[in-house]
């Protein structure tokens, strides 16, 4: 998968040449501390390029197993991010979606500071109805129903996969309309207003054909988000199951006493 300008690449010459070998015992623990270091200064930014482990092999001559964990133990502790074929990242700041509203991937890219944008993956119209449990309680929606796959990027980096299925008869030809934007914005244009929204979010490990939509290389944590969203008039609009980049987002809920 192509990602285009996913990350600034800018030269890392001069931070090498700052980093020197440590003489401590646990040397790989020493390496971590001293980018870890560059970061929390800033003189790594975020989406810079973190040291490749031949680089880190050739300047501290180390084992590649010893440059290895020192990566992953920067990735462990949330300061970079792998990219499959491009290399390891500082990591930018995670997105932080209010559980508690009902808002738009795409404006929550932009309240961020991230521009938004979409690969529509496949788009059809299902005869049948479907179905989706939320927190014990079934919400139906009977055929027939568009089923639309998309893969959401901020900045051009892949952050949510999500499958919707949503009521053909509410938004007749959505298929013929543009998907790369806001759904929220297209029901708008079918008179459609969103009032009424139940979710659950459950941990799940981002693996199989999940690592290629994310561009990861290994098993990572994620979140799975099932949602159910009525309009105003208490019908069902659309189901979705989303998958999230655990290390991207973060979902917070609040709650008041009554």
């Amino acid at each position: 998968m192509d990602s285009g300008n996913l990350v600034r690449t800018p030269s890392i010459h001069p931070i090498i040449k700052a980093m020197h070998t440590s003489e401590r015992p646990v040397k790989y623990l020493a390496i971590y501390e001293e980018i870890a270091g560059l970061i929390k200064k800033g003189a790594l930014e975020p989406g810079s390029r973190i040291p490749s482990e031949n680089e880190i092999i050739n300047r501290h001559k180390v084992s590649n197993t010893t440059a290895r964990k020192a990566l992953q133990r920067l990735e462990h502790e949330g300061y970079a991010l792998r990219i499959k074929g491009r290399g390891t990242f500082v990591r930018e700041k995670p997105v932080f979606r209010p559980a508690t509203e009902i808002l738009s991937f795409s404006e929550n890219m932009r309240r961020s500071g991230l521009e938004p944008s979409t690969r529509v993956l496949s788009a059809g119209k299902n005869d049948g109805g479907a179905t989706l449990c939320i927190g014990n309680q079934n919400h139906q929606l009977a055929g027939p129903y568009y089923e639309i796959s998309r893969l959401r990027f901020g900045d051009n980096l892949p952050i949510m996969r999500e499958i919707r299925f949503i009521d053909a008869g509410l938004c007749p030809s959505l298929t013929d309309q543009n998907l790369l934007g806001s759904l929220y914005k297209l029901y708008e244009g079918f008179g459609l207003e969103l009032s009424e929204i139940y979710q659950s979010l459950t941990p799940v490990i981002l693996e199989g054909e999940e690592l290629e939509f994310f561009n990861l290389e290994k098993p990572t944590p994620g979140m799975l988000l099932e949602g159910a969203s009525y309009n105003n008039a208490g019908r069902l609009v659309e189901l979705e199951r989303s998958f999230y980049r655990g290390d991207s987002y973060s979902f917070i809920v609040s709650a008041r006493k009554t």
